[in-house]
């Protein structure tokens, strides 16, 4: 018999000890999408980002990469400006 029958896939995952990982890199890869249609919109290559936010395209490369959720709040405001958005962070 399947002990997760009649469970939702958060219960699954909480129970798995992997909740807070796949948390994190489903919002990591959220976040990588909205800045790749910002950079889109604005017709703005990784190259020209990566100078407006003075940094190289290796550090960029990190703050897009949808794996990668060890990014400081200060690179992502520096990235939100470079785009001229502000960065908003909130608890729900």
């Amino acid at each position: 018999m399947n002990k997760y029958s009649g469970s939702n896939f958060e219960a699954f995952l909480k129970e798995e000890g992997l909740l807070e990982e796949v948390s994190a890199r489903a919002q990591k890869r959220l976040l990588a999408l909205q800045i790749n249609d910002i950079m889109h919109v604005a017709n703005l290559s990784k190259t020209r980002l990566a100078e407006k936010m003075n940094t190289d395209m290796t550090q960029l490369d990190r703050l897009l990469n949808p794996e990668n959720t060890s990014i400081t709040l200060e690179s992502l405001d520096r990235l939100a400006r470079a785009v001229g958005k502000r960065l908003r962070i909130e608890f729900a």
